[in-house]
C-alpha cells in the first residue's frame, strides 16, 4: 500500500463511489470527499452509500470525508464527480491547494452555461495541474458496482495521465482504454443525455425497433456532426465514447436521462419527471445549452431543436418523432460523403 499513488473522489453521488470502490480493490487508498456528514459516516462505519448505493459494499480502503482540502492535500490522483452546475464551486473552494503534478480527471458529463465550457477546460483554467483528463464511457454505476463487465475511455492528451488511469482503474471487471481526443471523449460523454430523453420518451410511446434504431442512429449522427464544429475527431464516436455510451443510454432504464424522457412521454411535466427522479439528469440543461450554440453556431440538429421545444416551449412529443420524417433527407454518413 505504501508505493501505491493516493487516489480521491470529490463527490459522494452513485459514480464517484462506483470508481472510489474500483480503485480500493486495486489496492489503492482512496478518500472520498462529500458534502453530507450523515453520508460519510455511513460509508466509514457501514461501507455502504446508504442513499445512492446502499445495495452493495464499499472496499475498506474507502475513507470518506467532508473535508475538501484534507481530500486534495495528500492526492496523487483526483477525479472531480460533480455534477456539472457545481463542477467550478467545488474545484475553486481547492484551487490554491492544488499542486502541478497532481492528475485530475473530470467524470461529469455535461457542460458549463457560462461560456459553454467544458468541465477539462475549467480544470485546466481553474487549476495548476499540468495533467488534465476525462473519464466516458457506457458506464451506469449500478451496474459497476455489482462488479459487471464495463469498459471505459480516458481521454488525456498527457500519456502519464492516461497510463495512470488505466493502471488505477483497469481490472478484471473494469477495462480502461485511452484516446487523445479530449473534446471528442467529453462532448460524446455530454451530448449523448440529450439523445437518452428522447429514447425514454420514444419508448414510452411504444414506438417500434426500426424507430429506434434510426433515433439511435441519427442522434450520434448529431452528436459527431456538432461535436466536429467544436474541433473533435469525429473518429472518437465511433468508440466507447460515442456510440458505446449513446446505446446504452437510450437503451436502459438505469439511465437517469432515459427516465427523465420516459416520464415526459408518459405526460409529466418536466418539474414532476425530474423530482421523481431525486438526482441529477445532465441532459435537461444540456438540451438547452447545445441548442442554443447550434443555432449561434448554424450546425444542423433537429432533435435537439425538437427537443428543447418539449421541453421549454410544450411542443407534442409525438412532433419530435415526426419531424425526423419531415426533416432534410441529406447525406448517412457525412464524413464519408460530405453534406450539399
Amino acid at each position: 500500500m505504501t508505493n501505491k499513488q493516493a487516489v480521491t473522489v470529490l463527490g459522494g453521488g452513485s459514480f464517484g463511489t462506483a470508481i472510489a470502490s474500483i480503485a480500493a480493490d486495486n489496492q489503492f487508498p482512496v478518500t472520498q470527499w462529500m458534502r453530507d456528514e450523515a453520508l460519510a459516516q455511513d460509508i466509514n462505519t457501514k461501507r455502504r452509500n446508504t442513499r445512492y448505493l446502499p445495495d452493495y459494499e464499499i472496499n475498506a480502503n474507502v475513507q470518506a470525508t467532508t473535508d475538501v482540502v484534507e481530500a486534495v492535500s495528500g492526492a496523487d490522483i483526483i477525479f472531480v464527480a460533480i455534477p456539472s452546475k457545481a463542477f467550478a464551486s467545488v474545484v475553486d473552494q481547492v484551487a490554491d491547494k492544488l499542486r502541478p503534478d497532481q492528475i485530475m480527471i473530470s467524470t461529469a458529463k455535461g457542460i458549463q452555461e457560462d461560456g459553454f465550457l467544458l468541465m477539462s477546460e475549467i480544470l485546466k483554467t481553474h487549476t495548476p495541474s499540468q495533467h488534465v483528463g476525462v473519464l466516458s464511457g457506457p458506464n451506469l454505476a449500478k451496474e459497476i458496482a455489482q462488479k459487471q463487465m464495463t469498459a471505459t475511455v480516458v481521454a488525456s492528451e498527457d500519456q502519464l495521465t492516461r497510463e495512470s488511469i488505466q493502471q488505477v482503474l483497469g481490472c478484471e471487471y473494469f477495462r480502461v482504454y485511452a484516446s487523445n481526443d479530449l473534446f471528442g471523449v467529453e462532448l460524446g460523454g455530454a451530448l449523448k443525455n440529450i439523445y437518452a430523453i428522447a429514447a425514454g420518451m420514444a419508448s414510452a410511446l411504444g414506438v417500434g425497433e426500426n424507430t429506434k434504431s434510426m433515433l439511435i442512429t441519427r442522434s450520434l449522427a448529431e452528436m459527431s456532426r456538432f461535436a466536429v464544429s467544436m474541433g473533435a475527431n469525429p473518429m472518437t464516436f465511433l468508440g466507447l465514447a460515442g456510440v458505446g455510451d449513446l446505446i446504452v443510454t437510450c437503451m436502459s432504464p438505469l439511465s437517469r436521462n432515459f427516465r427523465v424522457g420516459y416520464a415526459l412521454g408518459q405526460g409529466k411535466s418536466l418539474d414532476d419527471a425530474v423530482a421523481e427522479l431525486g438526482q441529477v439528469a445532465e441532459g435537461v440543461n444540456t438540451i438547452r445549452l447545445v441548442r442554443n450554440k447550434a443555432v449561434e453556431m448554424q450546425v444542423y440538429m433537429p432533435l435537439a431543436c425538437g427537443l428543447y421545444e418539449v421541453l421549454f416551449n410544450q411542443m407534442p412529443v409525438e412532433k419530435v418523432i415526426r419531424g425526423l420524417m419531415t426533416g432534410e433527407q441529406s447525406t448517412d454518413v457525412e464524413f464519408v460523403l460530405p453534406r450539399n
